[in-house]
């Protein structure tokens, strides 16, 4: 099959558009604003008025205005002007900001819990780095409800997890709305020269008119946004300000469950107490060390419900907030490209890899129960992170997850038996920056080391896996080009290293793959991995992006790192052209294309996806998305889980969304995507559906329903040997999910906030047309699967297995398992969350959830019915009370 039969004729226009309609951008002018300092008898009382003498126009330092729109007329005159002035002393920041309004009554003071960024609100940056990359971000709503956070890589982060101690307030008046911040200057990292120079900038949301406007004009199409701050000047002779806070916290839990008589684990309610403490000390004052010991996230919403049929790992956020803070600076996904990507997720470092579920397996005989953890209990983790004043980031954490065991308890005594081991995880990372901050040098290192024994043999020893990544920019950071290389090294026993090689990830066993070799010997494996990409990053209408990433069979990240799938080589390829400014009936919009190209290392081209997208907003603010799809070519590596390579049949479809205007108190939001193909393929349909109501500024409701069905998909079920040949027996599924969630938050004010989440989730398979796999590369569907006929294939009445007989003499020759099923689950957090001094937070959790699993009901409705409320929940009543001390 030719190349260019596969390629869409727009790849062909928009790849010849690189070097057409580049509208480059004038030199811009780079604002100063310079400070000044304060006596002690010149601080101001916060209260949000700007009444002080300080704030007049003659007091220590002036006044600055002048903001341009960035959004969505960038550099035109915003339609209300702002003015923010900035003093300091030896201690704090102080920043008075004025937004004028001439209509006062149209001011939007919508509250939200502390990042919730509704509303009007005004925020400031400060890059005190001033490595053109990082920025401390300090917001305020016009409500007077907070919002910080740190940007990192250029603005491609953005961390709303950090919450520095900071005091701010506001005041509505007639000529529109004020605030007044105080900024301890040990919530930032900077340097020790004597006169600093930091990088800043001031933006405004004004949400009647979904209009931002900044102090220092950044082009829509610039190839950044920290590197394109204005400066502050006039501070001068600061004392490094060595951070010290120390938070002790107590937990007490209860849970209740439906008692079970005979269960001696489940006869009355359990109770918890948990003492804890974080903290954080600045080595110095641009090095910082954090610390957990006994942490606790009881408050931290679940995760949401899924399930994978396929045998791959599923990926899942990270929520807890000692790992959340300051992530960027361990991130290390070595293929990320713009575009998206399968892979986009593989990281040296998945931090919920530390305090994960227990790997070790339990069963019991009839008549025994069993008490296992659900989680792995953290003894301690420590953070050593920052930046020298010469560009050098540093990150280091350690951490060491407890020996867990599981209870068995029956008529011959009680017994325990390990799940998971004594383990310690190591991540080390560095960055420098060079040639005036345009390249990027940086390398990982990371760790995992279990204390074993002949229990948990099947895991890994030792882990080891490191990284080195390079990152070049030139002609005004417009284009990049960017390298990473991994290798990894696990070592094991026998047993644990042959696991490795037949799991999902790498399936050394498959058949017909003469590039692998599974080898039941081996007590160590190695591999490598890596990732290479050239792009445009602004100026003018058009980004790109193209480059090679790769990952060897033998390599192996998941100890601590998430990985997806080895033994694949991966071309992609992206470009977009965006407008800069408003136009006829838009805002702004855009068009793009991207394919990727997968190989694996026997050579074979295993995939081929193009796809072509347009988005736009409508000057109404109401927005939408379109796109259609192509995957002409597909063979499934591991579909058959250790069987050939099987080919499929070619997919097509759409995806689009639809949003209405977010400023309205009714907002909805529509999305989904379809995808059908030739002969032999299957149908998906998925849509989901958001609706969110803000009556009154204190209170927001979202509904989310969404609903999934699939028909006629080729699933493996298992595989039987049958006259020395392996029969790989697979299936056509029909599945059916359905999820609904619901999230109510009510502010009482800026500092107190009742949030509830709950969501029914449910999914049914049902399977037919059973076969084995008789010619995998056929793409005939009837040489490339034999099925079973209604003399070979019988369901007893027990339900559990099918038995099979396919010579037809009465006898069963192999037997599988009934693969239908129907999963179902609720989970629900109601958190009412008060920080009754910044930074010291009481929490009052009630968590309830339930799970089942069996064979699918008539309906969806019946089952979430028969599975989940009619069932007794498990409720985790919870008080946590944090305090922090500082200076």
């Amino acid at each position: 099959m030719q190349l260019t039969k596969l390629l869409p004729f727009p790849i062909l226009f928009l790849y010849s558009a690189i070097a057409t309609a580049q509208v480059e951008l004038a030199h811009l002018t780079r604002k100063v604003y310079t400070t000044g300092s304060i006596a002690n008898e010149e601080v101001p009382f916060m209260d949000g008025k700007l009444e002080e003498a300080i704030w007049s126009d003659s007091a220590s330092s002036s006044w600055s205005a002048n903001f341009v729109q960035r959004l969505p007329n960038e550099n035109t005159p915003p339609s209300e002007q702002t003015a923010f002035k900035i003093v300091y002393d030896s201690k704090y920041l102080y920043i008075g900001i004025k937004c004028f309004d001439r209509s006062p009554g149209l001011i939007n003071s919508r509250m939200s819990r502390r990042d919730g960024f509704n509303g009007d609100w005004i925020e400031i940056l400060f890059d005190s780095y001033h490595d053109l990359r990082t920025a401390f971000s300090f917001t305020v709503s016009a409500a007077g409800v907070k919002g910080d956070k740190t940007i990192s890589l250029n603005g491609a982060e953005e961390d709303i997890a950090w919450n520095p101690v900071w005091y701010v307030k506001t005041h509505i008046n007639r000529d529109g709305w004020t605030a007044e911040m105080k900024i301890p200057l040990s919530q930032l990292r900077f340097g020790d020269s004597k006169q600093q120079v930091w990088g800043l900038q001031v933006q405004r949301r004004l949400l009647r008119n979904e209009e931002l406007s900044v102090w220092q004009r950044v082009p829509q199409n610039s190839p950044g946004w920290v590197s394109e701050f204005g400066e502050l000047h006039g501070l001068g002779n600061l004392k490094p300000q060595r951070q010290l806070e120390i938070q002790p916290f107590l937990v007490g839990a209860v849970n209740t469950f439906e008692k079970e008589p005979l269960n001696p684990y489940r006869k009355n309610y359990t109770k918890e107490v948990n003492l804890g403490v974080d903290g954080k000390l600045g080595v110095t004052n641009d090095l910082t060390l954090d610390f957990t010991i006994n942490p606790d996230f009881g408050q931290v919403e679940a995760d949401p419900a899924a399930i994978a049929l396929d045998g791959f790992q599923l990926f899942f956020k990270e929520q807890r907030p000692f790992f959340i803070e300051n992530k960027n600076i361990f991130d290390y996904r070595f293929s990320a490209p713009i575009i998206g990507s399968p892979y986009s997720s593989d990281n040296l470092f998945y931090s919920r890899r530390i305090g994960r579920s227990p790997q070790g397996q339990v069963s019991g005989t009839p008549g025994e129960y069993i008490n296992a953890p659900q989680r792995t209990s953290i003894l301690g983790a420590v953070k050593f992170s920052g930046k020298t004043k010469k560009g050098l980031s540093i990150g280091i954490l350690e951490s060491i997850t407890s020996t867990e065991y599981a209870e068995i308890s029956g008529d011959n005594g009680t017994r325990i038996q390990l799940v998971e081991p004594l383990t310690n995880y190591f991540v080390g990372r560095v960055q420098k920056d060079f040639n005036n901050k345009n390249t990027f040098l940086g390398g990982i290192i990371t760790s995992t080391h279990r204390d074993l024994n002949e229990n948990v043999g099947f895991l890994h020893e030792s882990a080891l896996t490191g990284g080195l990544d390079l990152t070049h920019q030139w002609s005004d950071r417009t284009w990049y080009l960017t390298a990473n290389l991994v290798m990894s090294q696990v070592k094991g026993s026998a047993r644990a290293i042959q696991r490795t090689q037949t799991s999902i990830p790498h399936l050394f066993q498959r058949e017909g793959a003469s590039h692998l070799t599974l080898d039941t010997t081996r007590t160590v494996l190695t591999g490598t991995g890596g990732d290479i990409k050239f792009g445009k990053a602004g100026k003018g209408h058009i980004k790109f992006e193209s480059g090679l990433t790769w990952r060897s069979p033998g390599l192996e990240l998941n100890d601590i790192g998430f990985m997806r799938e080895a033994d694949v080589i991966q071309h992609y390829s992206g470009i977009t052209y965006s407008s800069v400014n408003s136009f006829g009936v838009f805002r702004n919009a855009s068009i793009g294309y991207k394919h990727w190209f997968n190989w694996d290392f026997g050579g074979n081209l295993n995939y081929i996806d193009w796809d072509i997208e347009l988005n736009g907003t409508f000057r109404n603010n109401w927005a939408g998305t379109f796109g259609v799809f192509s995957q002409p070519h597909i063979y499934a590596k591991s579909l058959l889980q250790g069987g050939p390579r099987i080919y499929l049949p070619d997919q097509y479809g759409t995806w689009w969304a639809v949003n209405s205007d977010s400023r309205k108190k009714l907002y909805l939001s529509y999305n989904g995507w379809t995808k059908t193909g030739g002969e032999g393929s299957y149908y998906l349909l998925e849509n989901n559906i958001a609706i969110t109501y803000q009556p009154v500024d204190r209170l927001n409701i979202s509904l989310s329903p969404g609903y999934t069905t699939i028909r006629h998909r080729l699933q493996y079920n298992e595989s039987q040997e049958y006259q020395g040949s392996m029969r790989h027996i697979t299936s056509m599924i029909d599945q059916e999910t359905f999820n609904l969630a619901l999230r109510l938050n009510f502010t009482i004010n800026a500092n107190l906030v009742i949030q509830y989440y709950g969501e029914p989730f449910i999914t049914t398979g049902r399977y037919d047309d059973f076969n084995y796999v008789s010619n995998a590369t056929a793409s005939n569907e009837e040489s490339r699967l034999h099925f079973f006929t209604p003399d070979q294939l019988t369901l007893p009445t027990s339900g559990t297995s099918y038995e099979v007989d396919e010579n037809r003499d009465g006898l069963m020759d192999y037997s599988f398992s009934n693969p239908d099923f129907s999963f179902a689950q609720f989970r629900s957090n109601l958190v009412l969350r008060y920080e009754y001094k910044p930074g010291s937070e009481i929490f009052l959790v009630w968590s309830q959830g339930v799970s089942d699993t069996g064979l699918p009901r008539a309906s969806l409705f019946q089952g979430l019915n028969e599975q989940v409320f009619d069932k007794t929940p498990e409720n985790t009543f919870l008080v946590k009370v944090t305090y922090r001390f500082y200076r």
